[in-house]
């Protein structure tokens, strides 16, 4: 009686097995077809192409290593600074008898410390020859696959370059009248340079310098204006305007990765199978990664205005909306249905943390605009 159901589901499950049998057999026929090619060249032949391939295989070994090993990584490394908070401007100086003392910028040793992080501590993936080639030809970008660091890497730069932005344009000088650091200056149009580039180009066709060489030489330039800051030979203007311009730049950065996140979670709901939501939540990551260091060194920078706004428990908020959302680690990243039970959406929830930390935000720079 269950002779014919038995039948029917043993057809079944042999046709699927034929057809995956079918589909790997399409896959791996060029493959095999070019090994029997291979095997009845000449070593003329042979020699360049094993050697090519020897290269290859060398190279991606040495690229995956690469994209897999997070050196350095710890999101609670704001935890290992112990800024003392400031009593002085930055700069200005504070008088022991007749010598003057002053202390560097928090913020700058910070900025300092992520850059060495992303491009010293680790290799800088956006620009390796391997990640430019992509998948086949598809950018990594487009695949689930080693891009979650890369993306990572350029989330905390987004960070640091806006703080190197706003160095420039108003931390690092009394007001609009003072004259520009050059260091600072220097260091903002360093680490405003393309994040793709590799040592050779097409556009312009030729030999270029690699992205992690700019980088590198604006953190050298940052350490000099921090060591001139600590020799009172340079400004670092911390007054109450400034904090309020500076958290203004902040929110409309992470403002703006919220937004990102927002149109993928509504308009994608593959779940485990989004290709991009990983390096959607990577970047997302990265940046609060970077703010989360940052936000402490402002405190501390910002010390007296701090304690006479009385915003020292906003502050914390702030900063523990921040280490919360660093704790999201998974294993693998899904943008799964708002509404759905099957597969979780990890884009919306490091999309609820990134809009509480800009709430946080707006609300501490309220208090300062009273």
């Amino acid at each position: 009686m269950l002779d014919p159901v038995i039948e029917f589901f043993t057809m079944i499950f042999n046709r699927i097995g034929r057809g995956i049998g079918w589909m790997i057999a399409g896959l791996l026929w060029p493959f095999v077809a070019f090994t029997k090619w291979y095997k009845r060249r000449g070593w003329m032949i042979k020699a360049p192409i094993g050697l090519l391939l020897l290269a290859l295989a060398v190279g991606y070994g040495y690229f995956i290593y690469q994209t897999q090993r997070w050196a350095g990584f710890n999101p609670n490394y704001a935890n290992e600074y112990n800024f003392q908070p400031r009593i002085t401007l930055s700069g200005d100086g504070a008088s022991d008898g007749d010598e003057k003392k002053c202390q560097p910028s928090a913020v700058v040793q910070v900025t300092s410390d992520l850059i060495d992080h992303t491009v010293n501590e680790n290799k800088w993936i956006s620009s390796m020859l391997l990640y430019k080639m992509g998948l086949f030809g598809v950018s990594w970008d487009h695949t689930p696959y080693l891009d979650d660091q890369a993306s990572f890497q350029r989330g905390i730069h987004q960070a640091t370059r806006r703080i190197g932005v706003e160095l420039v344009d108003r931390l690092g000088r009394i007001r609009g009248t003072s004259q520009v650091d050059k260091s600072l200056q220097k260091a903002r149009g360093k680490l405003q340079f393309d994040e793709y580039t590799w040592y050779f180009g097409l556009n312009p066709l030729g030999f270029q310098i690699p992205t992690p060489s700019y980088y590198r030489e604006a953190q050298i330039s940052l350490s000099k204006f921090n060591d001139r800051l600590g020799k009172c030979e340079a400004l670092f203007d911390a007054r109450a305007d400034n904090l309020i311009q500076l958290l203004d730049r902040i929110t409309s950065d992470i403002g703006s990765t919220s937004d990102i996140l927002l149109k993928r979670s509504e308009n994608f709901d593959s779940g485990w199978f989004d290709s991009r939501a990983d390096d959607r939540f990577w970047f997302a990551y990265g940046q609060l990664y970077a703010y989360s260091g940052l936000l402490k060194a402002m405190r501390s920078d910002f010390a007296d205005v701090v304690k006479n706004r009385g915003l020292g428990p906003l502050w914390t908020r702030m900063e523990n909306q921040v280490n919360g959302a660093l704790a999201i680690r998974p294993f693998i990243i899904s943008n799964g249905a708002e509404d759905g039970w099957i597969m979780p959406t990890h884009l919306a929830t490091i999309g609820f943390y990134v809009l509480r930390v800009r709430s946080n935000m707006v609300e501490v720079r309220d208090v300062l605009d009273r």
